[in-house]
């Protein structure tokens, strides 16, 4: 039942909004406060979908309340009750996250009008945000073990900022899951999320590739073409590997995350970009940096957040959970009838010492389900392991 709160100082005023709206819908529960320290102190103890405030009231006005009320709890839409001599001050509560501002005396159809809009508006938001703490199945990280639960628990206070974060594990733990679950928890999710595999593009061609180039800039260059972070603008940009970056090109990101400006190989014009940066790598970049050959700089830009990704042979408890998760998948993908892993199979699988992380564990399970294969030794799986 949606639940309203009422604030403000007239009495008679109160009384009328309570009728009106209770009388609309049955259903709804209108509450009511005489002034805004009241009304701030119900707002911080309860729910409410929709907030009818005054603006001229004594204690606290309207505006702060607004104020306050945004912050405490931001996706309440608040409607301003003003006066005739209120109008512009009304208006300007616009500007400071009000939904709308009605008039006294209230028009009829006008209050009520403003009272469905608000509260179909609140039922958008809470779905919205409820659809962002779900992540596409594609990049579900499965697992219950200590270090994965606390993993999640980052990912939850960290994605709906900005922060950069880094994060560091070895090669087929996961760490693109990882970017993943923060892009799509973000508000950026509906924006793109850019990967650029920095192992993967020759050293002469990464500046390129990440910041653009003009025409004629090099040999090959034949017209003027957007980078990654242009093409990230918005959104989320996920450098992999980028221990493996050149320091020509690091000196180019750390600007970027300095300025927010790129600028594309073979010109001096400036391009403003709105960007989160995600990076991973799987070395040790402290190590990197004693060698010279990554900035510190750089890295402390990047690692405001920094998230370990285990080895899977420090969190072999979610075994079962991976081959299963895997084993339904993979059926699915290949039209195939699901398949069960025997408990003597699975506790040969917690044994066994995976140097190739969930990206092995994966390509077995995938080649037993396949060949429809039995484990029944040490062996076995070192055969399917080696394949």
């Amino acid at each position: 039942m949606p639940k309203i709160l009422i604030i403000e100082d007239e009495a008679a005023i109160r009384r009328v909004l309570k009728k009106i709206i209770s009388e609309e819908n049955e259903t709804y529960v209108v509450e009511e406060a005489e002034d805004g320290l009241i009304g701030i102190e119900l707002i911080k103890d309860k729910d409410y979908d929709l907030v009818l405030c005054d603006i001229k009231m004594p204690k606290m006005d309207g505006v702060e309340v607004l104020e306050k009320a945004k912050k405490i709890k931001p996706e309440i839409p608040i409607v301003m009750i003003s006066g005739h001599g209120d109008l512009d001050t009304a208006v300007n509560t616009m500007r400071l996250g009000a939904f709308d501002y009605i008039s006294k005396p209230p028009d009829l159809n006008r209050l009520l009008n403003t009272v469905r809009n608000a509260l179909e508006n609140k039922t958008l938001v809470v779905e919205n945000k409820r659809l962002k703490k779900k992540v596409s199945k594609n990049y579900e990280m499965v697992g219950n073990s200590d270090a994965i639960s606390h993993i999640k628990d980052i990912i939850e206070k960290v994605a709906s900022t900005d922060a950069r974060v880094l994060i560091t594990g070895p090669n087929g733990t996961g760490k693109e899951l990882v970017a993943h679950w923060l892009h799509e928890k973000s508000d950026r999710s509906k924006a793109p999320m850019i990967e650029v595999n920095c192992a993967a593009i020759p050293s002469e061609l990464i500046e390129s590739e990440l910041f653009g180039h003009v025409k004629g800039s090099f040999t090959g260059a034949n017209k003027d073409r957007a980078g990654k972070f242009e093409a990230a603008n918005g959104g989320t940009i996920f450098l992999d590997e980028i221990g493996d970056m050149s320091l020509s090109a690091q000196a180019k990101v750390l600007r970027a995350l300095q300025e927010n400006r790129i600028s594309r190989v073979g010109s001096d014009k400036d391009i403003k970009v709105n960007v989160r940066v995600i990076a991973a790598t799987n070395k040790n970049l402290q190590d990197e940096i004693s060698q010279g050959r990554f900035r510190e700089d750089l890295y402390h830009r990047l690692a405001v957040i920094l998230i370990k990704v285990p080895a899977l042979n420090d969190r072999r408890e979610d075994i079962p959970l991976l081959v299963d998760f895997f084993a339904k998948k993979i059926a699915t993908e290949q039209g195939m009838s699901e398949k069960t892993f025997s408990e003597d199979a699975i506790d040969l699988l917690k044994e066994y010492n995976w140097t190739g992380n969930i990206r092995e564990l994966r390509n077995v399970v995938e080649r037993l389900i396949i060949l429809g294969e039995k484990i029944v030794s040490d062996n076995d799986v070192k055969l399917f392991a080696s394949k």
